[in-house]
């Protein structure tokens, strides 16, 4: 599991995903939540802007990753 530091209170998916190298663009990243393949703490997620705080975890096809502040 890789862990990826915010600087931020939170980090929106979308953001989150083009942040640790999962897309690469915007768009990307809509089609990877709207496909259902984005997982977080477990529960398949569809909201793009959906709020990730230190702590929660993302599974993506590329991989595994952990929110932790700073």
């Amino acid at each position: 599991m890789q862990e990826i530091t915010i600087k931020t209170d939170f980090i929106k998916l979308d953001a989150f995903l083009k942040f640790c190298g999962e897309a690469g663009t915007g768009g990307e990243a809509k089609l990877l939540v709207s496909g259902g393949e984005i997982r977080v703490n477990g529960e398949v997620c569809t909201m793009r802007g959906k709020k990730l705080y230190p702590e929660d975890r993302v599974s993506a096809p590329g991989g595994e990753y952990r929110v932790c502040g700073e």
